[in-house]
């Protein structure tokens, strides 16, 4: 009996051994990773981040976000759209909240193309099911990121059908090797943009952020809204106040309001700050969305050789009271050399001059008249080279 009992009380002190061993374990850091590792070992193999979706295109999935084509698997296109289509929800039904965004490599401009069928010639689209309750132009001012261009296309195609959108993407061109001018080339966009349709709200939009949450719906305010307020190079925070870069949102009667933006702004720097401070000056406000929505991936690039910094940015910003109403959509002056609409988006190459003017430099001879007194003319000069061949192949994909 006696040689029982000790038994019992030795088997009692190891399990009492065995749980004080666990405990211990449970209060040492990293114990969670090795649990972890231990769960995913009995558990089916997952797909990467970069697997195969339909015709070999990138599908791109990661648990922190869904996949931005996750809530489109079921749009096809209508028989016929009658004057009776319904009006789509306020609130669409596909919006799902936080998107992962990844840079692979590979992507292709035909890939998006496929993952987009509903998108047609122009890159315009409209719900299929259901009238848009908004029509928004985003507005890309664009030289030399062929590569971003890809990757933005791919993400924010459907980002806007999400939302159940009636849109159109633009991509402003600056010909030639001049000092880049961001600003102006966004005038350009507008004027060229309202040429082809009565956009509600236009989106001028940096091509290397990819936005992160479509819950930041692309529809305009009752004030200039400043839709990137959190980018992950800057910790996904505001950086000052008045910043209004990267991505914004106005009205036609905002951009009128406040003499659209400053044409004299030559090189990297300076800009939006001039921007929002004509917001004030046109009597409005910024609005923005929250930080948790508001967030941007930036596709991590050098700085583009000719858009050095503006040594003269600090000086300009000073004078944006005195200035704005002299210099803006009421002054700007540039050319049209080719208006094409490819299956993704509409190619608009502009000669907008130098900070000299816009002869002072002579251009190609075969420049249309000026775009600011004429409709545009089109004319035969090409794309971006780099896209130019994947383009003309990607042609037929949409009719």
């Amino acid at each position: 009996m006696a040689t029982w009992l000790q038994s019992k009380w030795r088997y009692l002190f190891m399990f009492l051994g065995v749980q004080l061993v666990v405990m211990a374990l449970l209060s040492r850091e990293g114990y969670h990773k090795r649990v972890s590792y231990f769960i995913r070992i009995f558990r089916k193999p997952e797909t990467t981040a970069l697997g195969t979706s339909g015709a070999g295109s990138p599908h791109l999935r990661n648990h922190t976000g869904s996949d931005v084509y996750a809530n489109l698997s079921l749009l096809t296109k209508a028989h016929g759209r009658g004057e009776d289509m319904p009006y789509c929800p306020k609130t669409s039904p596909l919006i799902g909240g936080p998107i992962h965004v990844s840079f692979p490599s590979g992507l292709t401009l035909a890939q998006v193309a496929r993952k987009n069928p509903l998108v047609v010639l122009g890159g315009r689209y409209r719900p299929p099911d259901c009238e848009a309750r908004h029509r928004t132009a985003i507005i890309i001012p664009h030289r030399n990121r062929e590569h971003h261009l890809k990757f933005f296309l791919y993400y924010l195609h459907p980002f806007l059908q999400r939302q159940q959108l009636n849109y159109g993407i633009y991509v402003i061109h600056q010909a030639g090797n001049y000092t880049f001018n961001r600003a102006k080339l966004m005038n350009v966009g507008f004027r060229e943009a309202m040429r082809e349709e009565d956009w509600d709200c236009l989106f001028f939009h940096d091509v290397d952020l990819i936005p992160e949450d479509d819950r930041n719906t692309y529809m305009c305010d009752a004030n200039p809204k400043h839709a990137a307020i959190a980018m992950d190079k800057f910790g996904y925070k505001l950086p000052y106040k008045m910043y209004f870069g990267g991505v914004s949102a106005l009205s036609p009667l905002h951009y009128l309001k406040m003499n659209g933006f400053p044409n004299n702004y030559w090189g990297w720097g300076g800009e939006d700050d001039d921007i929002g401070v004509r917001v004030s000056l046109g009597g409005m406000f910024i609005s923005r969305p929250s930080v948790k929505v508001g967030r941007y991936k930036m596709i991590k690039h050098k700085l583009d050789k000719g858009n050095d910094v503006n040594p003269r940015r600090f000086n300009m910003l000073a004078k944006t009271r005195q200035t704005w109403k002299l210099d803006g959509m009421n002054t700007v002056e540039y050319e049209v050399l080719s208006r094409e609409h490819f299956p993704l988006y509409t190619n608009i190459t502009v000669h907008i001059g130098t900070e000299a003017g816009l002869h002072a430099m002579a251009p190609s001879p075969k420049i249309p008249a000026k775009a600011a007194a004429k409709p545009p003319v089109e004319a035969p000069t090409k794309p971006p080279a780099k896209l130019q061949q994947e383009q003309k192949q990607n042609q037929p994909m949409n009719h």
